[in-house]
């Protein structure tokens, strides 16, 4: 296998160093000291619980607060983010994960969908911001799984599971928006794995999970900068320590609680991507 065979000056070629696809000094960086004055006085809207292996949705009207909660024992939640009044635009974990890498956490934004390309919701507090990275190159909240599915797992093991975070998604949008199960499939995406604590392997690039560090009382806070639909499985992996796609790990519910600020002076919502659209024609 020629592939196998390195030319004279392969260590010229990997000693080559890289250039960040996407410098991000030009982003507009999020107001964290106004969405602090607005988190000062909060009042609870809504709430809503995704039960275990199964998922919830709520809506966040533009100019709220989303909190994401553990509330009885460690689980990991997979997100899907939509436009309330327009379920075409959706969360873009592909394009975050280029501006932010991959994991988010407070003062970084969830990305739309093209043509829109705008902030969804901003992060503004994180009780697992102090995790970090790891030793093994682990950090929580990732842009880097597409969420647990049941066609990998027949591809992989010839088995027919239905509460596997995609599937669970798929029905809470169908029940939420009144759409069938193959209008709700279509637009479910990739998602933003709350609290799962993942990364790459070093040797094999590999996408690896590890036991989440969540507890209860943990909390990931979007500002929804737009109306969002916003909906959470629990995922059937609990704390992702093992396994997923099963009923084998223990597992937990999940709390969203929408959080109504006293004033939202200074803030507007973005505007959609300001692209013209033509593509060169």
């Amino acid at each position: 296998m020629t592939g196998l065979n390195p030319p004279n000056d392969a260590d010229a070629r990997r000693s080559v160093p890289p250039v960040i696809c996407y410098p991000t000094e030009t982003l507009p960086e999020p107001d964290m000291a106004m969405y602090a004055r607005f988190r000062e006085r909060l009042a609870t809207l809504d709430q809503a619980t995704s039960a275990p292996r199964e998922a919830a949705a709520i809506r966040v009207p533009a100019g709220h607060f989303l909190r994401i909660k553990s509330v009885e024992g460690p689980q990991v939640g997979d997100l899907n983010l939509f436009n309330a009044n327009n379920l075409n635009e959706r969360f873009y974990s592909g394009k975050t994960r280029a501006l932010h890498g991959t994991h988010i956490t407070t003062g970084e934004r969830m990305w739309s969908s093209f043509p829109y390309l705008r902030p969804m919701a901003t992060v503004t507090d994180d009780t697992l911001g102090w995790y970090g990275m790891d030793t093994f190159g682990g950090s929580v909240h990732d842009v880097i799984g597409t969420r647990c599915d049941p066609y990998t797992g027949n591809l992989l093991s010839g088995t027919l599971y239905h509460h596997c975070c995609h599937s669970n998604l798929t029905r809470a949008l169908a029940e939420s928006e009144g759409l069938s199960l193959t209008e709700a499939e279509a637009l479910v995406h990739d998602v933003l794995n709350v609290f799962m604590c993942t990364g790459f392997t070093r040797d094999t690039g590999q996408y690896f999970m590890k036991a989440s560090p969540v507890r209860p009382g943990d909390y990931l806070e979007l500002f929804a900068e737009i109306d969002l639909l916003a909906v959470l499985s629990a995922c059937p992996g609990g704390d992702c320590s093992t396994t997923h796609s099963s009923d084998v790990a223990k597992c937990y519910p999940l709390e969203m609680e929408v959080l109504k600020p006293v004033t939202t002076d200074g803030w507007t919502p973005p505007p959609v991507n300001g692209y013209d659209g033509t593509h060169g024609t």
